[in-house]
């Protein structure tokens, strides 16, 4: 019996180890300034003014966040839009993104996010014509199982992705990264996106 009950345990403990092995490392979105790169080691003053450090994986890519007009926010556009919910049920956008084609579908839904206590990230195609409405254009979402009214107003800066390269990586530059944290507590990214032209990325 107690020969039954020690192989339970260690059968137990197996599995424990092994659920605990594939669970997924903890993320944090970073908004900073690049302090100081030196090869794959980045430093960057944060917005909250943390100064953090990451390391970046060999094959890191840059992305160049990219101003671009209202006009691109049409039917049939797949776009990003973090928001504040209204009282009448729409929502006020803080920034908006609309997607290069290739990345159509990327994190469709509707669902909290970081950019300011309460705000919302609703990423889904835009459904119909934008109109004008009182405090900006108003847009209609449409993702899978649902639909968000978003107004945009004239302020909200409105974004895409271009190719970028590693020489944007400079002291100075406005980044945006997702790092994973290790069990040692380092962070580590293999992606950056870097604001074109000094721009500061909204997301």
């Amino acid at each position: 019996m107690r020969r039954a009950a020690s192989s339970a345990t260690g059968v137990m403990l197996l599995l424990c180890t092994s659920l605990l092995a594939q669970a997924p490392l903890p993320t944090q979105r970073i908004r900073a300034d690049v302090a100081a790169v030196d090869g794959l080691n980045l430093r960057v003053d944060t917005r909250s003014g943390e100064r953090l450090s990451i390391r970046l994986a060999d094959d890191y890519t840059v992305t160049a966040v990219v101003k671009v007009d209202m006009s691109a926010i049409k039917p049939g556009a797949f776009v990003g839009a973090a928001s504040m919910p209204q009282s009448d049920g729409t929502h006020t956008a803080l920034e908006v993104l609309v997607f290069p084609e290739a990345m159509r579908g990327s994190g469709e839904g509707h669902y909290p996010w970081d950019l300011k206590p309460g705000s919302m990230m609703t990423n889904a195609t835009v459904a119909e014509a934008v109109v004008e409405a009182t405090g900006g254009r108003r847009m209609t979402l449409r993702y899978k199982n649902g639909e968000k009214v978003v107004v945009v107003p004239p302020d909200v800066p409105i974004v895409t992705f271009e190719p970028g390269d590693r020489a944007m990586v400079v002291p100075g530059a406005h980044v945006l990264t997702t790092a994973t944290k290790q069990p040692d507590g380092s962070l580590t990214a293999s992606r950056v996106a870097v604001g074109k032209n000094g721009l500061v990325p909204p997301m």
